[in-house]
């Protein structure tokens, strides 16, 4: 069978290698994994099983432009699939959960978040499923690069959902991350399918270059290599900026792609370069998830990329129709302190832990979290801040219990009367009590749930399935916002202090983690045998040739990076100065002396909840120090500020 769904849907005569045995588990009955390199036709391990499944696959995945990229492939070979995501109106979204509903779709694909949606949950929790998809699957683990806590808790909402049967999927883990990411969907060894990492097509060159000399080495690099489809990445926003234009104005037209740029300019662009109308993008890593383009002939990094497995996804773009392709790495050191300082910016200080833990232990045996506010009150960022909370979880401090939105309302589309003559008997009564107790501005009312259980003895539950039901009927329109997260506290909680401290550890050694991940990404530039060997080894990969005789270290060019010294150290007193005015609003508006800690974000660059509402950007110093090692600076900061 699965060769004849592979013929008929997909148009293929043979599986490529791994593809057969992971659709064999799932055909079987048996949940899997499957590391398989970038391109190597991952999805088609759950797009072919979905077919032959009696019920709804769900899958998670990642990243919006993921989801469009596979969904038009898709529907170009006839296969029901439909996604329910934050760029769809309300209508929308309602549509394809009523297809979902009456079996008309097959693949249904979500982000991790959703299944945090109280209406989301109540709607797929009367859907019968047969397969849960996790598409980077290595986000589940915090040893991997790309760390998302969310995905901690699929495994419960797998357990919850009752779905039989699971599939992992990423191109980048290593043996510890494939170890850890399997034991938490209970996935046996033998159901865990590798392909390897080697890559015979991909010719590998690190250059080592000053930071001056990648402009004009890189021009040289690509003028003769014009209209061949291109990425060059960079680190930030602005890099893409400029160096895009710098490239246009030299002879090779460019285009800059990252994330501060709108949602239409980037799906044009996009289409531009998949349809070869646009050559060379010079983009930001928020370029390339979705990108399935066959005939990328280079990917040059131009600044050091974040980590070993950022660098394989990257250049895993590249060649995927099997012709040789270049990667080029421009290195150096220089920008060594942009990459840590990304990390460091993900570590909350020891006040910031302290105040989360105390507004849980004030909050007593139930804890209602709005994420925004506490992330104001505790200076933490909102991913560190969902880390901790699964760190607490973890812990056993706290338990999910629920989520509702803190603000609900609804307008009518028709008028009461109407609305009410639709029904009869306790239904009609019901939903006279539910108006009777919404409180009605000009159009919109917005129900007290509360006054509702008390008059009516209903819950919120009933009452926002009702809600739910009138708005498919199209007989009101429902908005809702404010997520609020409901946990069980334990009692009594441990010591505090202890606890504090612990938590804060946690996150010094993740932080740890992440900077000796970009140890290893500079120690693997400069190795001196084999590159693509070298690069197979850290994923687990022992099958790669001794000698690739593709890279640069096998042509006795392997680079040597020097290190890059901070030029130009300012005085204490250029410190200070800067810091002045920081220290004068945090104390104004939080009523507390400004750490070295934050003092140290904010002259590194690094955005925090406190430095975004005192709007720190536009202070004198903001971003300053960017190229000094944060240890160092966190030094001058303490300096400045005894």
């Amino acid at each position: 069978m699965p060769h004849s769904l592979l013929q008929q849907h997909f148009g293929f005569t043979q599986f490529r290698p791994g593809q057969e045995t992971v659709i064999g588990h799932l055909l079987s009955g048996q949940s899997s994994a499957a590391i398989f390199p970038t391109g190597s036709g991952k999805s088609l391990c759950y797009q072919l099983p979905a077919l032959a499944l009696p019920h709804l696959t769900l899958v998670i995945s990642p990243l919006l432009a993921l989801m469009q990229d596979q969904l038009a492939f898709l529907r170009s070979k006839g296969i029901a699939a439909a996604s329910i995501d934050s760029s769809q109106s309300y209508d929308q979204a309602q549509q394809v959960m009523q297809q979902v509903r009456q079996g008309e779709i097959k693949i249904l694909m979500i982000s991790v978040e959703r299944l945090k949606n109280e209406r989301f949950r109540r709607f797929i929790s009367q859907v019968p499923l047969s397969l849960l998809v996790v598409d980077e699957a290595h986000c589940i683990s915090e040893w991997g690069h790309n760390f998302r806590p969310d995905y901690l808790k699929l495994p419960d909402y797998r357990r919850w959902l009752k779905i039989p049967q699971v599939l992992l999927l990423t191109a980048t883990a290593t043996p510890r991350v494939i170890e850890d990411m399997a034991a938490r969907f209970e996935i046996p060894p033998q159901q865990i399918v590798t392909t390897g990492f080697y890559r015979p097509n991909l010719d590998l060159n690190v250059v080592a270059l000053a930071p001056a000399e990648r402009q004009a080495y890189l021009l040289e690099y690509l003028l003769p290599r014009q209209g061949q489809p291109t990425i060059v990445y960079v680190t930030q926003q602005g890099s893409a900026d400029d160096l895009a234009r710098y490239l246009s104005q030299h002879g090779v037209p460019a285009r800059a792609y990252h994330a501060g740029m709108d949602h239409q300019q980037r799906q044009s662009l996009q289409r531009s370069f998949m349809a070869g109308s646009c050559n060379t993008i010079v983009a930001t890593i928020a370029f390339g998830m979705g990108v399935d383009k066959a005939d990328i002939r280079q990917v040059v990094h131009f600044d050091l990329p974040k980590s070993i497995e950022n660098y394989s996804q990257e250049i895993g773009r590249a060649g995927r129709d099997g012709a040789r392709s270049e990667c080029l790495l421009m290195a150096n050191t220089a920008n060594r302190s942009v990459l840590e300082n990304f990390v460091y910016g993900d570590t909350p200080e020891l006040a910031g832990i302290q105040e989360v833990v105390n507004q849980i232990a004030a909050a007593g045996p139930q804890w209602e979290l709005l994420a925004t506010a506490l992330a104001n009150d505790s200076n933490v960022r909102a991913l560190p801040l969902r880390t901790l909370l699964v760190y607490l979880e973890m812990a056993g401090i706290v338990q999910p219990q629920y989520s509702y939105f803190a603000e609900v309302k609804f307008k009518l589309l028709a008028d009461e009367a109407t609305l009410l003559n639709r029904f009869d008997g306790e239904r009609r009564q019901f939903l006279q009590a539910l108006l009777t107790h919404s409180n009605k501005a000009r159009t919109w009312y917005q129900p007290d749930f509360d006054a509702l259980h008390q008059s009516y003895g209903s819950d919120r539950n009933r009452a926002m399935v009702a809600l739910e039901y009138l708005a498919d009927q199209q007989l009101l329109e429902l908005q809702s916002k404010q997520m609020t997260e409901v946990y069980r506290v334990t009692q009594p909680l441990p010591p505090l202090p202890p606890l504090v401290q612990q938590l804060h550890q946690q996150f010094l050694d993740k932080q740890q983690s992440e900077i000796d991940r970009i140890a290893q990404m500079l120690t693997l530039l400069q190795e001196p045998h084999c590159l693509s060997r070298a690069l197979a080894q850290y994923f687990g990969d022992p099958d790669a040739p001794q000698q690739c005789g593709h890279c640069s270290a096998c042509r006795g060019q392997a680079a040597t990076l020097p290190v890059t010294e901070v030029a130009n150290e300012v005085p204490m007193t250029q410190y200070q100065q800067w810091l002045r005015p920081l220290a004068e609003a945090v104390e104004g508006r939080y009523q507390t002396p400004l750490t070295a800690e934050l003092a140290c974000r904010f002259l590194a660059g690094i955005p925090t909840p406190w430095l975004s509402k005192l709007r720190a950007r536009s202070l004198a110093g903001f971003g300053a120090q960017t190229q000094v090692p944060f240890a160092r600076l966190l030094e001058h900061c303490r300096q400045a500020l005894a």
